[in-house]
């Protein structure tokens, strides 16, 4: 019996492989000249970034890509391109 190989986590490159509301987060991250904040990304993505409870979920999905490496995370809070 063959085994198949399954990626749980699909390399950095396949923005397509991420759930709806993922894609777009590495591509602003990729495009930025350096760290972003979430509140960078929220305006790129159109969201209200006075409202801080519009960014929670950003933030959330943001912290749940840089736990699988998509865009790094640094310990001043703010994310990178990659690691």
């Amino acid at each position: 019996m063959a085994r198949q190989v399954v990626l749980l986590n699909p390399h950095r490159s396949e923005t397509a492989a991420l759930p709806a509301g993922y894609g777009k987060i590495p591509a602003v991250a990729r495009a930025a000249d350096g760290p972003v904040q979430v509140r960078n990304v929220g305006e790129e993505l159109g969201l209200q970034v006075t409202v801080r409870g519009k960014l929670e979920p950003l933030h959330a999905k943001m912290t749940e890509l840089a736990d699988r490496a998509w865009p790094g995370r640094r310990g001043d809070g703010r994310f990178t391109a990659g690691q």
